[in-house]
């Protein structure tokens, strides 16, 4: 039962989340008593991916796939499950995972499972854990198709190294035009920053801020955490803040190691579109605000009295520790 991974890129560097795959695609396969293979997609450093268990790497290389297009990346891991026979298709669980994995599930007839936290709690019959209801709890489901697709929840399996040596072989899948009856015309990235999805560390600043000219200090402690900035929805919406900087059930999820809320009340949306975050941290005036219910720490003041002595502290922190 072969095991085969999509490891996720961007501009040729592999994201975080392509490393942690592969670290669940080598512990299935270690579990099945097989190997595990990668696919990349115009990806360098192909041979980085051995240091998490990859004995082989497809390598495609193909402009016409520099941007991510969900049916055609689709159609080429299909291509791949078939060239390797594989069983179990191991991808994460990003918006563009998300989007490819039910196109790939309905191409190869297998049975999909997002958001899984865990290695198999069994491998006959095919049983994963995986979060449910926005992440208030979990499930425990088995698959019973001959071919399954796994969506490995964001830092939640972790990065593990298993040193390997990874061949890497070409492989060109047949890539039609019909692939691209959507196309991308524009695409706004953050560029310089930790991204989103990527990052360990989140700061995130909500209305309690009263405007976009006090953003700064966010900027400020995310600059000196090395972590990247976000905001709750109604600054997004009142164009405080880009839209990829939304964080919550109706923007983007956040399962960082730390997340810290600065300003922002704590709607249930909110809320669940952060509660996969292992460490939560709320700066907020009220103390009744809904998201002290939710976080491990919090701090009722004024965040223009607070973050500032956070980042002077902080920054002390680090010139004595540099």
């Amino acid at each position: 039962m072969s095991v085969l991974v999509y490891t996720e890129s961007d501009n040729g560097t592999f994201k975080k989340n392509a490393f942690e795959a592969a670290s669940y695609a080598f512990e299935v396969a270690k579990q099945l008593g097989t190997s595990a293979t990668a696919l990349s997609i115009n990806a360098e450093n192909n041979e980085s991916l051995g240091t998490y268990g990859i004995s082989k790497v497809l390598q495609i290389s193909d402009d016409s796939l520099q941007t991510f297009n969900a049916k055609a990346y689709a159609n080429a891991i299909a291509q791949a499950v078939e060239k390797e026979s594989a069983e179990i298709i191991v991808v994460s669980s990003s918006a563009d995972t998300k989007f490819l994995a039910s196109l790939l599930a309905g191409q190869l007839k297998a049975g999909y499972v997002p958001n899984v936290v865990s290695a198999p709690e069994s491998t006959s019959p095919f049983v994963v854990k995986r979060t449910a209801f926005s992440n208030k709890g979990f499930a425990h489901t088995q698959i019973d198709a001959s071919r399954k697709l796994i969506g490995v929840s964001n830092n939640a399996f972790g990065i593990v190294e298993n040193p390997t040596t990874a061949s890497i072989e070409v492989f060109n899948p047949t890539i039609n035009d019909t692939d691209f009856g959507t196309k991308s015309i524009e695409i706004d990235k953050v560029v310089g920053k930790a991204t989103i999805a990527d990052a360990d560390i989140v700061v995130s600043g909500g209305r309690g801020l009263k405007g976009p000219e006090n953003w700064g200090m966010i900027e400020e402690l995310a600059d000196i955490l090395g972590a990247a900035t976000a905001c709750s929805k109604p600054v997004s919406d009142l164009g405080w803040r880009s839209h990829g900087e939304h964080v919550g059930q109706t923007g983007k999820p956040v399962a960082s190691n730390l997340y810290i809320a600065i300003g922002i009340s704590g709607a249930i949306q909110h809320l669940a579109g952060v509660s996969s975050s292992k460490v939560k941290v709320v700066i907020n005036t009220d103390p009744e605000a809904p998201f002290f219910k939710a976080a491990d720490y919090g701090i009722v003041g004024d965040a223009f009295e607070v973050v500032p002595k956070l980042i002077e502290k902080l920054k002390e922190f680090k010139a004595q520790n540099a």
